[in-house]
């Protein structure tokens, strides 16, 4: 399998040289979506980066959240459970890593679940779908990271 995005950014005319350029720039999927994107204004400042878009230590944090959800809502259906909601406030921790470069250190996955019906999984089998959902997530597999559910208790 293969996925691909199209990441496009142009100088339009501003000094390039003096580190003063824009960082906005697009995100293009194969799904006609377009975002867009800059540096966060945490690493590069204003007016350099567009608050506005997504920034990639944002996407990598939102990846993760996103591909643990899928699984876990593929893995509560099988094991028949409905959910009704799934919100996670996901944060990721920018630091040193082992090697003194900078990288992402931990994302902590923060799901809260609403289920449908009067039985909903109980704390053990919860914890066991959040188990397998990071077991079987891409991203968490892709990453060195750690990254950690938290699905509260």
């Amino acid at each position: 399998m293969q996925f691909e995005a199209t990441v496009e950014w142009r100088r339009d005319g501003q000094d390039f040289l003096d580190q003063r350029y824009s960082r906005a720039h697009a995100w293009r999927f194969d799904g006609g979506l377009v975002a867009p994107a800059s540096s966060s204004p945490l690493s590069v400042p204003l007016p350099m980066s567009d608050p506005a878009g997504v920034d990639p230590e944002e996407a990598l944090v939102a990846a993760a959240s996103s591909c643990h959800m899928l699984f876990f809502l593929s893995i509560a259906a099988r094991r028949g459970h409905t959910v009704d909601h799934y919100r996670d406030h996901a944060v990721g921790v920018l630091g040193q890593d082992e090697r003194g470069r900078m990288a992402m250190t931990r994302i902590t996955l923060r799901p809260a679940i609403a289920f449908a019906g009067s039985a909903p999984p109980g704390a053990d089998e919860l914890a066991a779908i959040h188990h397998a959902a990071h077991a079987q997530c891409y991203i968490a597999n892709s990453l060195k990271t750690e990254v950690v559910v938290d699905a509260g208790a």
